[in-house]
């Protein structure tokens, strides 16, 4: 099995070439991985309003992710999204009943919009040929990293999750180290068409940023529909081609859109000629995000991601990078940066059970054996539940994401005391006072776990860690 790895630009051999790294693995493995293409945008004035913008007018950048699959037995999986042929266009011809003088002026006018519209395809295919396209190009890769660093070089970040990286739980993650978050992933259509879903899904406020807002689609007018709702709140714009659960199968959407490399083309260059990008010299990839793991490999937690195949992917490219897997505590994310080469990584699960990761803080099953060299933090998961609520307060979320969270963060303590969980469970309405009850309960019944922190110099770089 082979790995050829996409790209979207100009379609010359060099840039191809460069892209199709050959990693060999046995077969049936297929490696998958994500590709994000940004373009700066120049954001329009808003004020107020579900987003939660503040109303300045910015520089902002639009991101597109996606993973790519490919395969020996597939060649038509190799040289991927190439650019597309310039549209064709449709003249609507003039009423034949019209007399003399308005058939001419139907005719100026046809005249006016096929020059207008001729005129706008070429800026686009200017804008594609312009700037390095794809992942090379030394006029693009500085473009790269010059937004990287105006973003803070961000090294930790909150990954996405379906119903979990919500606002209130991004805003718990940065105060404890997350320099950067992403939304759960939301469903273009449903939020086009569903203003309830929209104002449910996506909340924000100025605090939460950088922000990527991530989506799934198979439909590109619908995509750009949904996206245009969200460019002027956030910093990016995330195309969802990596998720592999069977939901993902029967919507035709994440990993799934692998199988139809063409629909992945029309997502992607429809986003890219069409939001909000005056001062555009051109359509890029900005930035890559790798998953070390498998299209088959769901389970994180049985098999591990393989960041020698992350560190492939970086010594290929010149933009920035960042790692997916395997992200259990703080010692993992030097670790990580050290043998990929990686500019950051994101986290997951482990996140959910630890929104204090980042901080360098530790469950006691990442303690093992090494109890000496750490000491307790001060600091444990019904403490996290508690600030998590608070914020719950603050930014409304439905009451399935928190119930979810509090089954994530407390999931140890529910062990100890399998009663409580079963009385959460039976709830079915909730309410902040119950969940409260739920941690004094806990804490009464002496489930006190707390979270670890080496008791290095490490450590204490950890808390401090420079994200810039």
């Amino acid at each position: 099995m082979k790995v050829d790895y996409c790209t979207c630009g100009v379609d010359s051999p060099e840039t191809v070439d460069a892209l199709k790294l050959k990693a060999l693995y046995k077969p049936p493995i297929s490696y998958f991985h994500k590709i994000t293409l940004q373009i700066p945008s120049e954001q329009r004035r808003r004020s107020g309003g579900g987003g939660g913008g503040d109303g300045r007018r910015r520089r902002s950048p639009v991101m597109l992710s996606f993973f790519s699959l490919s395969s020996l037995q597939n060649p038509s999986l190799r040289s991927p999204l190439l650019l597309m042929a310039t549209k064709t266009l449709t003249v609507i011809p003039a009423n034949p009943e019209e007399d003399l003088d308005d058939s001419l002026c139907s005719d100026l006018a046809q005249q006016d919009q096929e020059e207008e519209e001729e005129q706008h395809q070429q800026q686009q295919q200017q804008r594609l040929s312009r700037g390095g396209g794809g992942l090379g190009g030394e006029g693009h890769a500085e473009r790269a990293w010059t937004h990287w660093r105006k973003l803070g070089s961000p090294k930790m970040v909150v990954a996405p999750m379906v119903d979990n990286s919500e606002l209130p739980f991004r805003m718990l993650c940065r105060k404890y180290g997350a320099a950067a978050a992403y939304t759960p992933m939301l469903h273009s259509r449903i939020f086009s068409e569903n203003a309830k879903y929209r104002s449910q899904e996506f909340t924000t406020c100025k605090e939460d940023r950088p922000l990527f807002v991530q989506f799934c689609a198979n439909d590109p007018d619908v995509l750009l529909e949904a996206a245009k709702m969200v460019e002027n709140h956030c910093d990016y714009v995330d195309i969802n081609l990596g998720c592999p659960q069977r939901i993902a199968r029967r919507g035709n959407y994440g990993a799934f859109l692998m199988d139809n490399l063409p629909l992945i083309k029309s997502l992607v260059e429809k986003l890219a000629l069409n939001l909000n990008v005056p001062d555009a010299g051109g359509s890029w990839m900005f930035l890559l995000a790798v998953h070390g793991r498998t299209r088959d490999e769901k389970d994180g937690k049985k098999f591990r991601a393989d960041w020698n195949a992350i560190k492939t992917v970086k010594d290929a490219v010149r933009i920035p990078v960042l790692a997916n897997g395997n992200i259990r505590h703080v010692s993992d994310v030097y670790s990580c940066l050290e043998e990929t080469g990686v500019e950051g990584v994101l986290s997951a699960e482990t996140l959910l059970e630890n929104p204090a990761l980042f901080a360098g803080f530790r469950t006691p099953e990442w303690v093992g054996d090494n109890e000496h060299s750490n000491k307790e933090g001060g600091l444990d998961q019904a403490d996290l539940v508690i600030e998590y609520l608070k914020l719950c307060e603050k930014y409304p979320v439905p009451w399935r994401m928190i119930r979810s969270h509090v089954h994530k963060m407390l999931g140890d303590w529910f062990k100890l005391h399998p009663t409580v969980r079963e009385d959460l469970n039976k709830q079915s309405k909730l309410t902040f006072e119950f969940l409260h009850d739920i941690v004094k309960r806990l804490r009464d019944l002496g489930a006190e776990i707390p979270l670890y922190l080496e008791n290095t110099q490490a450590a204490a770089l950890a808390n401090g860690y420079d994200q810039s």
